[in-house]
């Protein structure tokens, strides 16, 4: 018999219709692309599976400079990690860890810019 999950999530996550690349602050190297987001996680697609229950140092890129930055750099919690419906991706789930600001200030932009409702 299967077991359905039940969803724990209580802040609505918006789908980007524009993907963000994620890199590892230290290596600098890209890690994947947030296809939804909200103040209190994230979904991320790889190419690779990515090791659950760590902690990961992200870094996005900005497009152009916001406020005298270039990046933004945060830290999530990866939550779980299964097969994405694209042949050889993974999807991965973090939950932030104490956010900074900048990041929830794109958050909010993205909501209001890049994301659509469900109905």
């Amino acid at each position: 018999m299967e077991k359905r999950i039940r969803e724990k999530r209580v802040i609505q996550r918006h789908h980007l219709k524009y993907y963000l690349s994620v890199y590892n602050r230290k290596t600098g190297k890209s890690i994947g692309y947030i296809v939804n987001i909200s103040t209190e996680g994230l979904r991320l697609v790889s190419h690779i599976p990515l090791l659950t229950h760590s902690v990961f140092q992200f870094r996005i890129k900005l497009p152009r400079e916001i406020e005298g930055a270039r990046n933004i750099d945060f830290d999530a919690l990866s939550c779980w990690c299964r097969p994405d419906v694209s042949p050889d991706c993974f999807d991965t789930g973090f939950k932030l860890i104490d956010p900074p600001q900048e990041l929830m200030s794109l958050i909010e932009g993205l909501s209001s810019y890049f994301s659509f409702k469900l109905d």
